[in-house]
């Protein structure tokens, strides 16, 4: 089977996304690029997460020429596609709809850095793209224009896209910036927020990148 353990690797963060309630039912979409073949293995549109078998994952190249699979690809197709073609340095996309950040989304405003985890893991405060209506080139358009060379973007009255050199980090940036937006709505129930010093964002996410985790000592 083509790309067998990048499906595998597709479904398991599928359902770990649901589990998440990042999603609700089939909602959402997730991706992920074989740096080797430079192939796309992507969701299938509106199966349920806890049935998939590797087999009802679409693998396509970066046209959108379906290359193995039956089934009928997510619809956010030309979303995923644009973002593999202008960014070289992302191999992994997870599009949810979570609920706290679609909620900042719906007033316009963005995710802001209100925690550590926030500064570290997603570098900065996730921008707010226009409106556009979803499966369109539009759409695509408008989240790789404001997302920039970040690894977030909320979508305007919709959801989060969260981008990472691997689909583990695109999961985790998707799972952080809804942490974050879930802090603000309720510290802003309660007061003013107090945002982590911008000064120190840069030197937050390089330790995070450089001394975070464990590492194979040369």
């Amino acid at each position: 089977m083509l790309l067998k353990s990048k499906r595998e690797e597709v479904i398991e963060y599928a359902r770990r996304m649901s589990a998440s309630k990042l999603v609700s039912g089939t909602w959402g979409n997730l991706s992920v690029r074989d740096p080797e073949t430079g192939l796309i293995a992507i969701t299938p549109s509106g199966m349920d997460y806890d049935s998939l078998e590797p087999q009802d994952i679409v693998v396509m190249d970066e046209t959108g020429k379906i290359v193995d699979g039956k089934r009928r690809p997510t619809i956010e197709v030309p979303l995923h596609l644009g973002l593999f073609r202008n960014r070289k340095d992302i191999n992994g996309i997870v599009h949810t709809h979570s609920i706290f950040a679609t909620t900042l989304g719906v007033l316009n405003l963005g995710v802001p850095v209100v925690s550590a985890e926030m500064a570290a893991v997603v570098g900065g405060p996730v921008p707010v793209a226009p409106f556009a209506v979803f499966g369109t080139e539009e759409f695509g358009r408008i989240a790789l224009e404001t997302m920039g060379d970040g690894c977030a973007v909320v979508l305007k009255n919709h959801g989060v896209v969260a981008v990472g050199p691997a689909l583990p980090d695109a999961f985790a940036v998707a799972s952080v910036v809804e942490d974050a937006a879930m802090v603000y709505v309720f510290a802003s129930m309660i007061g003013k927020p107090d945002l982590v010093p911008e000064e120190y964002l840069g030197s937050m996410r390089s330790t995070y990148l450089n001394r975070y985790g464990q590492r194979v000592a040369s």
